[in-house]
Parts: C-alpha cells; sequence; structure tokens
C-alpha cells in the first residue's frame, strides 16, 4: 500500500499545437495539427520535411532572462516555461513552502543535439578553444531538471530518466513513488525535447522511421489508419506538479486528479522494434491497473503511444487487448500525436497533462486523420472528432526503443 496519495495540482505545456493549457486544449478538442514544412534548418534534401514545430516560443515571456537564454538549450527553456504554468495554476507561493520538500524529476530521451551540431562546426572549423564553455551543460539530459530546480530554488530530490520514448511518462512514475515514499512534498514532474535538427532528422530519415507525407503534413501523422506510414518528429514539453494529498488539502489547492498506477517493463526483443507479440507493453498495462487496484473494465480512456508507424500501432492495438480482454473494445482510445506529432521524451508528460484535461473537462480528444480503418487496429480510436464523456479513469500509455514500456493511471479524485 501506497504511504501517500499523490494528486495533480498543477499542469504546464509547450507543444506544437499550443504553448500555454488553453490554447494546447482547445486545439486538440478541435482536432487541429500543428505539424507542418521543417523550418529550423533546409531539409530539402531529406525523405521527411515535415515536423511538429513549436512556434512563437518567447522564453523571455516566462521570465528566462538574457543570461540563462545564453547558457540553455530550447529543451531546458521549454521545461523553465512549462514548470512556471504549472508552479502559478497549482497556486503554490513558493516562499511559504520548505523548498527542501519540493523536488525535480523531468526526462529528455536526447537532450540537445543542435548544440552538439553548432558546437561540432565551431571545433572543426575554429579549434577547440573556441568551444562555448556551456557546452556540456547545454547538451546533457538532466539539465531540464536541474535549471528549473535552480530557478525556482526546489533542493529536493532532483534527478532525470532518459529512456527514449517513455522519458516523460517513467518521470512522472518516477516522482510519485518519491511522494508516496514521503520523501518529497511536491514534485514538478514531466517530459522535454527540442531535437528537430538535421541530425536528428537524418537518423530518423536513416531508421525509416518518419512519415514521407511531405505534400499533407498535416495528415502526415495517422496513428492506427491503415495508410500511416511513420511518425512525425516534434518538440515541446508537458509538466505537473504533483502533491502529496494531505499537503494540498492543508493549502486548500484546487486537485485537478489523483494518480493511482504506475508500471513499467521491458520487452527484452530489439533496440528499435516493439515484440510483436505486444507481450511487454500489456504487461505494464496490467501492473499499472494492479498497482491502482482497479479492474480493466473500470477504465475510459486510453491515450494511446499511438506514433502512426506500422510497427506500433499494429503492436499496441494487441497489446492493449492483451491487458484489457473483451473490455478493450468498448474503452475510448485515441493519440495525441496526430496532432502534435511525436514529441520524444516530451510526449509522456505532454500526454498525462491530457489525461488530466480530460478527466477535467470531460472531453475525449479524437484521433485526427483516422480515415482507412485498418482490420489490426480495430478498437475505438475517437476517430476524427472530440466527444463528452465523463471520464473517471485514464491510462496514459509510452513506448521506447530500448523495449521501454510504461503506463500511468490516473482518476477523478472523488476525496
Amino acid at each position: 500500500m501506497h504511504e501517500n496519495r499523490v494528486v495533480i495540482t498543477g499542469l504546464g505545456v509547450i507543444s506544437p499545437v499550443g504553448n500555454d493549457i488553453p490554447a494546447f486544449w482547445r486545439s486538440l478538442k478541435e482536432g487541429k495539427s500543428g505539424v507542418g514544412p521543417i523550418t529550423s534548418f533546409d531539409a530539402a534534401s531529406f525523405d521527411s520535411r515535415i515536423a511538429g514545430e513549436v512556434k512563437n516560443f518567447d522564453p523571455k515571456s516566462y521570465g528566462i532572462d538574457f543570461k540563462d537564454i545564453k547558457r540553455t538549450d530550447k529543451f531546458v527553456q521549454y521545461a523553465i516555461a512549462s514548470a512556471r504554468q504549472a508552479i502559478e495554476s497549482s497556486g503554490l507561493d513558493l516562499e511559504k513552502e520548505n523548498k527542501e520538500r519540493i523536488g525535480v524529476l523531468i526526462g529528455s530521451g536526447i537532450g540537445s543535439l543542435y548544440t552538439i551540431e553548432k558546437e561540432h562546426s565551431i571545433f572543426l572549423n575554429k579549434g577547440p578553444s573556441r568551444l562555448s564553455p556551456f557546452l556540456i551543460p547545454m547538451l546533457i539530459v538532466n539539465e531540464a531538471s536541474g535549471y528549473v530546480g535552480i530557478i525556482f530554488g526546489l533542493k529536493g530530490p532532483n534527478s532525470c530518466v532518459a529512456t527514449a520514448c517513455a522519458s516523460g511518462t517513467h518521470a512522472i512514475g518516477d516522482a510519485c513513488r518519491i511522494i508516496e515514499r514521503g520523501d518529497a512534498d511536491i514534485m514538478i514532474s514531466g517530459g522535454t525535447e527540442s531535437c528537430i535538427v538535421a541530425t536528428a532528422v537524418g537518423g530518423f530519415c536513416a531508421l525509416k522511421a518518419l512519415s514521407r507525407m511531405n505534400n499533407a503534413p498535416q495528415k502526415a501523422s495517422r496513428p492506427f489508419d491503415q495508410e500511416r506510414d511513420g511518425f512525425v518528429i516534434a518538440e515541446g514539453c508537458g509538466l505537473v506538479v504533483l502533491e502529496n494529498l494531505e499537503h494540498a488539502k492543508k493549502r486548500n489547492a484546487d486537485i485537478i486528479a489523483e494518480a493511482v498506477g504506475f508500471g513499467m517493463t521491458c520487452d527484452a526483443y530489439h533496440i528499435t522494434a516493439p515484440d510483436p507479440a505486444g507481450e511487454g507493453a500489456g504487461r505494464a498495462m496490467k501492473v499499472a491497473l494492479n498497482d491502482a487496484k482497479i479492474n480493466p473494465e473500470d477504465v475510459d480512456y486510453i491515450n494511446a503511444h499511438g506514433t502512426s508507424t506500422k510497427l506500433n500501432d499494429k503492436i499496441e492495438t494487441l497489446s492493449m487487448k492483451t491487458a484489457f480482454g473483451s473490455h478493450a473494445k468498448k474503452v475510448m482510445v485515441s493519440s495525441t500525436k496526430s496532432m502534435t506529432g511525436h514529441a520524444l521524451g516530451a510526449a509522456g508528460g505532454i500526454e498525462f497533462v491530457v489525461c488530466c484535461l480530460t478527466i477535467k473537462e470531460g472531453v475525449v480528444h479524437p484521433t485526427i486523420n483516422y480515415t482507412h480503418p485498418d482490420p489490426e487496429c480495430d478498437l475505438d480510436y475517437v476517430p476524427n472528432a472530440s466527444r463528452q464523456a465523463d471520464v473517471r479513469i485514464c491510462m496514459s500509455n509510452s513506448l521506447g526503443f530500448g523495449g521501454h514500456n510504461a503506463s500511468l493511471i490516473v482518476k477523478k479524485f472523488t476525496g
């Protein structure tokens, strides 16, 4: 039994479909795609020339000063911006809190390839003496957690998870455990990523993982659709304020939802391909259900990993059937990535925010671009239009290269 219950009291997001919670949620409900032609570099020679880029992001508007802008990469700036939103929305007055009891755990899959590319070019052309003194801190994945701790003066547990596309989900699960154990009262947690750069896009193109629907970018991310041809690379950040229930009650916090279950497993199969039987992902879902002490039929909605690759969507569907049995056909399933693209290590954080909003607002966002049903993907993917629904319990799934599987369960808070 968990010693402490964990509730969600704040949300923050930077995404291709909006840089604050109201804009983000409005876009998702309306089924708006944030995918377009790549603008961050000249992608003319690449197989895939589209991405879910964050638009109109101004770090200064989130209180990041000029000095810190120079010293941080975008994935760190996204984390600071999302953390500020989440803290403000939680109503926390940090000056009244014991900051030794507030921690940070933010996942990132890759960190900064932009800084590596830029500084490597300087190294080759001008030599090692011209490298930035901030090269190392700018590129390592733990700097998102570290910098958020520094900016807000948070001295509690501070760590980082890097499990590819499962990073954000693992981070939130691990942060919940820290609160459950009593090692912190509050954790800022989720995932952040920004690597729409030539090296990353080229690498994923070489893997044949990305969509080539360059002529119709907004239709390119089409999870569970028979015509899906790969994922669309994206960037962004999703963070939440997790809080010990008793602590939240004491300060009369507005509780959005309760985090009740976490499961993590490994396929132990292949570095990039999922286990064809979907056993590992299905087992992560079962572990999360057991942890939450609920039955499969109690779950109203699953926010799927739903990347829009041939293998992932087919095998994730299979794994949901493994975990949920006959209820798999009745539960609503949708993929946020149909609109945002795949933000890699940030995806789980962004999608956990979606689950909290789904419970709070009573709306399930659609899986857009679902026009050609695939006989191997035969669940209720809430196609093309959002749905009003009283959602009490949600599951969020993330599957990462390396065989990492993670599932989180969040439920309506009832006291």
